[in-house]
């Protein structure tokens, strides 16, 4: 029913606005008291096969919510109720900021995608903290993991960007579970010149120093862009070893438009910006498969890009991630996606593979 009469109908409605539409009434409608319980019966797996211990933390399931989402922490408990065993909030900056000029989310319906250059538009670390605190204070039976997805502001020169990423890291360690470092946006210029094995070392120790200062230190990850060569990715697997952070998130958006099925020129007047959903499946995989293989498997990856289908899910697992996000697949399949994947991994029996490093 969704895919035949409310897709259409929300796809008649511009992208971003439809999103806050939608959010608002998901937030409105689990507030009344009942709908939240009906919600978890109707689409929450709650079988202990599908838990997965990874880097120190237990996820209830390894269906998360992708980073973009839910950028101000405002829909947490919402997204645990539709069956997500972690949501990751963000990306947050220390400061608030309006993002890129409108419009700026645009649909790839032949190719089941989206092209974004949403730019973190975001209300700062400090209030998505604050949500998370009363998140925290509500969550009743919800066993979802939290992750902190942080990046530098827009008008933060790369050279001053360790401050950026050190304010959020402050703002939220208190209230999330794992922290995600994103300098692979192609939305914020200059950002994924961060990625380069110099800056993005120093980057990572640092934070790795003000981790290690804490009394019980949260895994830290990296979110790598698809775009990167074979030697970049060696570079990643170094930087991983050397830092010692938890793993990787492969990956972000792409910003090539190979192999679209959308007219040229209708991509061409969307503009620049990252491409996500199904467009994004082939190369995910490649690079998870390829860190997997090249590090002999040495750190987690939680996998994302084009996961649409049980199928989809269990070939990014099978390439070597231990957990898996979606973002636009939930868009175009709808609200019970988290449930069909997990009830298909009960089904092949992957809830059997071998443990990952921790």
């Amino acid at each position: 029913m969704y895919k035949r009469l409310i897709l259409p109908l929300l796809f008649r409605f511009d992208a971003e606005s439809i999103h806050h539409t939608i959010t608002s009434l998901l937030r409105f409608a689990l507030a009344i008291p009942g709908v939240s319980f009906l919600c978890r019966k109707l689409y929450v797996v709650d079988d202990p096969r599908l838990a997965r211990t990874v880097f120190g933390l237990t996820f209830p399931n390894p269906i998360g919510m992708a980073a973009g989402f839910d950028k101000n922490a405002e829909l947490v408990s919402e997204l645990s109720d539709l069956g997500f065993g972690f949501v990751e909030i963000g990306t947050v900056t220390p400061r608030p900021q309006p993002g890129n000029p409108q419009p700026r989310l645009f649909r790839l319906k032949a190719d089941q995608g989206l092209i974004n250059r949403m730019g973190f538009n975001n209300k700062g670390a400090g209030p998505a903290s604050g949500r998370l605190r009363e998140f925290a204070k509500n969550r009743g039976e919800r066993r979802v993991i939290v992750g902190g997805n942080i990046g530098k502001n827009k008008d933060t020169p790369n050279d001053e960007a360790l401050n950026d990423y050190l304010l959020s890291f402050r703002d939220l360690f208190d209230v999330v579970d794992y922290f995600v470092v994103n300098v692979s946006s192609p939305n914020t210029p200059g950002l994924r010149d961060l990625q380069e094995r110099a800056p993005l070392t120093r980057l990572l120790a640092a934070l790795q120093d003000e981790n290690r200062k804490k009394s019980a230190p949260k895994p830290i990850l990296l979110k790598i862009a698809p775009d990167l060569t074979d030697g970049q990715l060696d570079d990643i697997i170094a930087i991983v070893n050397d830092t010692k952070i938890a793993g990787v998130i492969a990956t972000n958006t792409t910003i090539s438009r190979e192999g679209l099925a959308t007219d040229p020129a209708i991509v061409t007047q969307m503009g620049a910006g990252g491409v996500s959903g199904q467009p994004l499946k082939e190369r995910a995989t490649a690079v998870i498969r390829y860190l997997h293989q090249q590090s002999g498997g040495a750190f987690p990856i939680i996998g994302v890009g084009g996961i649409a289908t049980p199928a989809d899910a269990l070939e990014k697992l099978r390439a070597g991630a231990s957990l898996i996000q979606v973002y636009t697949s939930f868009i175009y399949e709808g609200p019970g996606l988290a449930k069909q994947i997990n009830k298909a991994l009960l089904a092949e029996n992957w809830v059997s593979a071998p443990a990952v490093p921790s």
